[in-house]
């Protein structure tokens, strides 16, 4: 296997706990920050150059929102890093119990091509944090990012404990085919399973992160101009490219026509009456999945934008009206700058056709109403939720983000980034004298001493917790 010896390296490595220190993990991770801070204009033009992302799109994707988990994890690190002390039952109380933060070991971190530097550093500087030797594996369709990474990543970071691998789909089927001890995957969910079948036969745990159709819910009372925007926003930031986007809306017939004008308004406020012209527009990243997204426009009727140009991989900003559920948009995720809208009754409807569907990575709510966005929340399941308003929380360093079922497995950001990749290892250490506590677990058994023990051990019910 020719990524066999790089493992092995990276393993023996991590055996000798070169990683393991505070201060190790520390002066990576502020590695990390210089390299967001030095090579921030690369990373701009290379997103640029792969797929037409404009710069403040890029700067707040792929390095704000990452330089925000790196200080995050810097601020806390100390405090998440110390052994955690937990209750003890009558015959421990002279004993030490508590949960060491361990590394797992030799990590596999897989990332997409939609958002190429932040969906590999964030899950990356939680691997560092927890103390693990790690293997990055960035997509090669975003191929001018996956240069920078591979040339200049590693120049900041220590070759022993981290590599980067540039590889396609035949190498990284070869890359996975090594024992890793941990594996985060971002991607879809048919390469998902892929990846979880070779995990398996290491028994190797993982996160996946994946998509799915996430249903925007727009009830009939809602300030229609902030609907429209927040909407429009979310759909066609990144070109729609972005897991977490709403991807169709339920509504109204009424709000489908109120919705029309106003987000007709939207999208010519952001990008101009022509959005192929507009510095804020990006393109599809490549000319299979704009021939995928293309295909989707025969759903419904086209009633904003539609507009398509091969060459330059353009699909202007579009709405489709009337969309039934047996479309081809309605079909799979649609990945683009596409909005289908579907009517529905009501919100009780709206919720029947969401839980009749895999579980999305997010769930959107609109209504003045917040007994209606609660009833959202509370009738159906989906990775994250966000009420309102829509991708912002993703921006929260204290929200767990992942999907459920078709939308993924695991989560992360923040805390949680660190917890993914640290095993929690139950600790005792016990006293080495006061043996005779002992005697009422040696035979020979006796009812006195099963009484005896019942009394030191059990947990007793307490009275009934309320939710506040």
């Amino acid at each position: 296997n020719p990524y066999a010896g790089l493992v092995s390296h990276l393993r023996a490595t991590w055996l000798s706990g070169k990683t393991r220190p505070m201060e190790y993990r520390v002066a990576q991770l502020e590695a990390l920050g210089r390299f967001l801070d030095e090579k921030k204009q690369d990373i701009l033009e290379a997103t640029a150059l792969d797929m037409g992302k404009p710069s403040f799109e890029a700067y707040f994707t792929e390095i704000l929102l990452c330089k925000n988990e790196l200080n995050d994890t810097l601020n806390n690190l100390c405090h998440w890093m110390k052994d955690e002390h937990v209750d003890k039952n009558l015959v421990t109380q002279l004993d030490s119990a508590f949960i060491r933060k361990d590394p797992y070991g030799v990590v596999l971190i897989i990332a997409p091509w939609n958002y190429p530097i932040h969906l590999f550093l964030v899950p990356l500087i939680g691997a560092i944090a927890a103390g693990n030797c790690v293997v990055v594996k960035p997509s090669e369709t975003t191929k001018n990012t996956e240069r920078l990474v591979a040339e200049m990543l590693t120049c900041y970071l220590d070759n022993d404990c981290f590599a980067v691998v540039t590889a396609g789909v035949e190498e990284t089927t070869r890359l996975l085919e090594n024992k890793f001890d941990y594996i985060f995957f971002t991607g879809t969910p048919s390469v998902g399973r892929i990846v979880m079948t070779a995990a398996a036969k290491h028994l190797t745990p993982v996160t996946l992160e994946l998509g799915g159709k996430n249903p925007c819910y727009v009830s009939d009372t809602c300030d229609v101009q902030n609907v429209a925007q927040r909407v429009a926003w979310g759909r066609f930031f990144n070109v729609g490219q972005t897991c977490i986007a709403p991807d169709y809306v339920l509504c109204s017939v009424e709000m489908q026509e109120k919705l029309m004008p106003a987000l007709r308004e939207a999208i010519t406020e952001f990008f101009g009456s022509n959005p192929r012209e507009s510095p804020d527009f990006g393109r599809i990243v490549g000319d299979k999945q704009f021939r995928r997204i293309r295909a989707l426009l025969c759903s419904g009727r086209v009633a904003i934008g539609g507009q398509t140009d091969e060459k330059e991989r353009y699909i202007a900003p579009t709405v489709l009206a009337d969309v039934l559920p047996s479309d081809p948009a309605m079909q799979e995720e649609i990945f683009g700058p596409i909005l289908p809208i579907v009517v529905v009754a009501s919100v009780d409807e709206a919720i029947d056709f969401i839980n009749a569907r895999p579980r999305p990575l997010a769930i959107y709510a609109f209504s003045c109403d917040s007994k209606v966005v609660n009833q959202v929340l509370e009738r159906t399941s989906s990775g994250g939720f966000c009420g309102n308003d829509t991708l912002m929380h993703v921006t929260l360093t204290s929200l767990p983000f992942g999907g459920i079922g078709n939308s993924g497995l695991g989560k992360y950001h923040g805390k949680f980034t660190f917890d993914t990749f640290t095993h929690h290892r139950g600790c005792l250490h016990r006293n080495m004298g006061l043996e005779a506590l002992n005697a009422l677990r040696y035979p020979p058994y006796s009812q006195q001493k099963l009484g005896l023990l019942t009394a030191t051990f059990e947990i007793k019910r307490k009275g009934m917790c309320t939710l506040l």
